[in-house]
């Protein structure tokens, strides 16, 4: 954190960073006010009591700031928007065009971005019908009327594309990235419920030592994703010496970085998703008249909820797969290989080409490994605390941990490289 506010300190003496850090938070203001605008016709008592019997909902709520809770105009979040993102990723692998267009640096980011939004509009679309069937399902919802069922499908699909335009308008004329800067304030938006809560509870059951404990806990949970996440294999990569039209070019050394982390959080938004479509199901199959559909739905909804160790098992598992996978999709060795030996570079003892591909597979793999159960452990620390601390209150995990501490980083690092920037225009004149 101080290595944060140092950043922050330094760019506020800064005429053009103090105008962008100012119109960031203006807009963060903005996010704020619009999400505790309500949705028309949700009976919020029933709201509350639906969410805190729902673990998925809660983990969208955290995500959200606490606008799905409401259910205000902004509920969706930018859910669909991450969604969006990870489907056009993965169409990268699949879909040539969309392979070269990542290749073809800021005119390609631009289109894929284009793209990403236009994906963004159907997906909101189905999320806004299927929350409402979900809460209508629920008795949350009272319309009934078509007119007013499109009215909450359109304001929930305009809530989300406002989000995005928030976001962009961060990213152009503020500071960081913007749809990870919203996210950051959506979560952390939600730490002071959360805080009330847990101090609510330490009064009236006298857990200090445990508070304590989590706190001490929370420390340690910082420290190791700050590390994990700037943790890097450097690998030497050579350049041979080439002549070109009299000149000597070439003979230059640099280092490859392979992180330990390539994926982030995304395997465990994938892994949530996945982990919890069995309690989502079960909830709807109680309604079977099958006996065996019944039985089968019920010992799901008795075993396999979130804290239970047959929910934490498959879902530590399903991160690490996920890492994995999608670590291969975002770090290709044979690409890099191709390319390291396109411009006459080597590593030292390998062969280029086949050989530099299989070892730079071999060190990802093993590098993978430690961030994959790091993420693993990460994804399940909620239980992991409640057990041992007996706090159940304390929602918000240590993948909203991850996320803030990644988004203060990635912040920190453009602000320092802003503040460097202008330091050397400084020196040129």
């Amino acid at each position: 954190m101080i290595g944060f506010l140092i950043p922050v300190i330094n760019a506020l003496k800064v005429p053009d960073l103090r105008r962008k850090l100012l119109f960031t938070i203006f807009i963060l203001v903005i996010f704020r006010i619009f999400a505790h605008v309500p949705v028309p016709g949700v009976d919020v008592n029933t709201l509350r009591n639906f969410f805190s019997g729902n673990a998925f909902l809660q983990l969208l709520d955290i995500f959200s700031g606490g606008t799905l809770a409401n259910f205000s105009i902004l509920a969706l979040g930018l859910n669909p928007y991450i969604n969006a993102s990870i489907i056009m990723q993965l169409l990268g692998m699949v879909f040539p065009k969309i392979e070269e267009l990542q290749k073809e640096g800021d005119y390609g980011r631009q289109k894929i971005n284009q793209y990403t939004r236009f994906l963004t509009v159907p997906l909101t679309v189905l999320q806004s019908f299927g929350m409402f069937v979900l809460l209508r399902s629920q008795n949350v919802l009272v319309v009934t009327q078509p007119l007013q069922i499109l009215g909450i499908v359109v304001t929930m699909t305009a809530g989300t594309i406002f989000l995005m335009w928030l976001g962009e308008l961060i990213s152009e004329n503020g500071i960081g990235n913007g749809i990870s800067i919203l996210i950051f304030a959506g979560i952390v938006g939600r730490l002071p419920v959360t805080l009330f809560q847990t101090r609510t509870t330490v009064t009236e059951q006298g857990q200090l030592f445990n508070i304590m404990l989590l706190v001490a806990l929370v420390l340690v949970v910082i420290f190791s994703i700050v590390i994990i996440t700037e943790g890097r294999r450097q690998i030497l990569v050579q350049y041979a010496k080439r002549v070109r039209g009299g000149k000597l070019y070439g003979g230059q050394s640099t280092y490859l970085p392979l992180r330990v982390n390539q994926a982030g959080v995304i395997p465990i938004i994938f892994a949530i998703s996945l982990v919890l479509l069995p309690t989502t199901f079960s909830n709807f199959l109680q309604r079977s008249t099958n006996d065996i559909i019944y039985n089968l739905s019920s010992w799901v909804l008795a075993n396999f909820q979130p804290g239970g160790i047959y929910y934490d098992v498959v879902y530590f598992f399903l991160v690490v797969g996920f890492t994995y996978f999608y670590t291969a999709v975002v770090f290709n060795p044979n690409k890099i290989s191709e390319e390291i030996k396109k411009y006459g570079g080597f590593i030292p003892g390998i062969r280029p080409g086949t050989s530099t591909a299989s070892y730079l597979n071999y060190i990802l793999n093993r590098i993978t490994l430690a961030g994959a159960i790091f993420l693993g452990i990460v994804a399940i620390l909620p239980s992991i605390v409640q057990n041992i601390t007996g706090i159940t209150t304390v929602v918000l995990g240590g993948t909203g941990i991850l996320i803030i501490v990644s988004v203060i980083l990635e912040t920190a690092k453009q602000m320092e490289a802003m503040l460097v920037m202008r330091s050397y225009e400084g020196f040129l004149r």
